[in-house]
């Protein structure tokens, strides 16, 4: 009874003597190693195992010492047909009815075990790595809220590292716990993707430096074997760069829109300024005529000097339309951007109006020439500069920056104030003809409006961004001129054709920011 247990075992077993012969082999260890019973009962256990299992069977009858009551190794060996596979090898000491100097040998073919654990450690492996390399976060947690997976995606998302929340952090802290609750509600509900789905909807949770990050949360429940509920992974995709190309799609949209618009202004404007020219024109002479012809004490002169006057102010208001509707294109040439800016800095910063601003020039040196116009980029940066002095009441910081970008091949013109700032509601409108936020009388709104067309008519462009309260930057982006013949050496103020240069000004060594008190 006995031996037909021990031939039904699934392990094989096999009883050796002290030479290491097989006395005994189980239909179990044919199965195995492939040999017939026969030739098994003919082989040394090192001949049938190979050579793997020397080490651990030579020196089990000469030092027993060694060997507890059962010792237990991995080894592989070849079948007969030459193939290798791996066994789990026990040996222990024969006790009666065996008899002295005999030993066992269990043999367990654990080759599928081994292919299947091997293969369980790759796809672990696997899905490691593609957890811990994606983009997006990947946060698991128990059903009791507690983290236990939380990626590289994640970390760079949050601001937090794995370490700080695997662990020891409730999922709660990511976001309000009645949106964690509202999650799993959807998750058990058939209404959001399925069951145990949750379909792609947009969050926000609070990053570790207090930022509130807009993120797409995609989740879904993990059950175990009998169905039940063990935890809940989600995907975190952060949406701030896709939010913000929609929003700068949306502000190339309103640029756009807005330089039709002033497209469409300019022609009207240009229309109605020439209407309106001629006939001012005429009411200029006809009361300058009229008043030479009165005495120096009648009181209609005064009346006349005031049509005179009023008259004078509309002639400049359609000159400021004509420039604003200006179709032709303006007479280019080379010009020192950083000259320019000082030469209409010196009809400003003397006045008492910026008696009490600080004007900081960091003027790029070697900045090469820009192909414009020398008076319009002037009367430009000038109207910036007087606009910056009033939307600080007279007190704050003007930063005027210039550089070249040798990757984009443009000139960066900044002017930066302290000033109260541009609503965003208004940013898409200061420059649409006589819009202004100034008190009546003390601005046409046209001066914006002029620059954006002298700078549209450069092929150039200007943007602005500003933000209540701290101030606002306007941005002026020109094209160099194409180098054709170097500055003469001895006469650095000359141009010939466009070529790099800078010119450097009294006071101020080239590439030097100066600050004017």
């Amino acid at each position: 009874m006995l031996q037909s247990i021990v031939e039904l075992a699934n392990d094989g077993i096999l009883v050796f003597n002290d030479r290491l012969e097989v006395e005994y082999a189980n239909r179990t260890i044919s199965q195995i190693t492939g040999y017939e019973h026969a030739r098994i009962l003919e082989m040394t256990i090192t001949d049938l195992l190979g050579n793997e299992s020397r080490a651990l069977l030579e020196g089990i009858f000469s030092h027993p010492e060694k060997y507890g009551e059962k010792t237990c190794t991995e080894i592989r060996f070849p079948t007969a047909s030459g193939e290798i596979r791996n066994a789990e090898i026990c040996i222990a000491f024969a006790t009666p009815p065996v008899g002295p100097d005999m030993a066992y040998a269990y043999v367990r073919d654990i080759t599928d075990e081994k292919r299947i654990g091997n293969e369980l450690r790759e796809a672990n492996e696997f899905f490691k790595n593609l957890i811990s390399s994606s983009v997006d976060g990947i946060i698991a947690a128990d059903m009791k809220g507690n983290i236990f997976i939380f990626n590289q995606g994640a970390e760079n998302l949050t601001g937090y590292t794995a370490e700080e929340f695997i662990g020891k952090v409730h999922i709660t802290q990511l976001y309000p716990e009645s949106v964690a609750r509202d999650i799993m509600r959807q998750l058990r509900s058939p209404d959001n993707g399925g069951i145990g789905k949750f379909n792609p909807s947009q969050l926000n949770l609070v990053s570790k430096n207090g930022e509130e990050i807009p993120f797409q949360l995609s989740a879904s429940l993990i059950y175990d074997s009998m169905g039940k509920e063990i935890a809940s992974v989600g995907i975190f995709a952060d949406l701030r760069p896709r939010l913000d190309m929609e929003r700068k799609f949306q502000e190339t949209q309103l640029q756009l829109i807005s330089s039709e618009k002033l497209a469409s202004l300019g022609k009207l404007a240009a229309g109605i300024a020439h209407e309106i020219n001629n006939p001012l024109g005429g009411i200029l002479i006809y009361s300058s005529l009229m008043m030479e012809d009165l005495a120096e004490d009648d009181p209609k002169r005064q009346d006349l000097a005031r049509i005179v006057q009023e008259a004078g102010r509309c002639k400049e208001i359609v000159k400021s339309l004509l420039e604003f509707a200006r179709q032709s294109e303006p007479n280019m040439e080379p010009v020192d951007i950083n000259r320019a800016i000082t030469e209409g800095l010196f009809f400003l910063e003397n006045q008492a109006f910026f008696h009490n601003i600080q004007i900081i020039k960091k003027l790029g040196s070697s900045l090469p020439f820009a192909l414009g116009n020398a008076g319009q980029l002037k009367q430009v940066f000038m109207n910036i500069i007087v606009n910056a002095a009033e939307a600080m009441h007279g007190s704050g910081t003007l930063t005027i920056y210039t550089s070249f970008n040798r990757e984009h091949n443009n000139i960066t013109i900044e002017f930066t104030d302290t000033g109260e700032g541009i609503p965003e509601e208004n940013l898409t409108r200061i420059f649409d003809p006589f819009f202004t936020t100034k008190d009546v009388g003390k601005g046409t709104g046209l001066g914006l409006s002029t620059a954006y067309g002298i700078i549209e008519g450069h092929g150039s462009k200007i943007e602005v961004r500003s933000k209540v309260g701290v101030g606002t930057t306007f941005t002026i982006l020109l094209a160099p001129c194409p180098e054709t013949q170097p500055i003469l050496e001895n006469r650095p103020s000359e141009v010939i054709g466009c070529a790099q240069g800078h010119h450097s000004f009294k006071g101020e060594p080239s590439g030097m920011s100066a600050v004017l008190p």
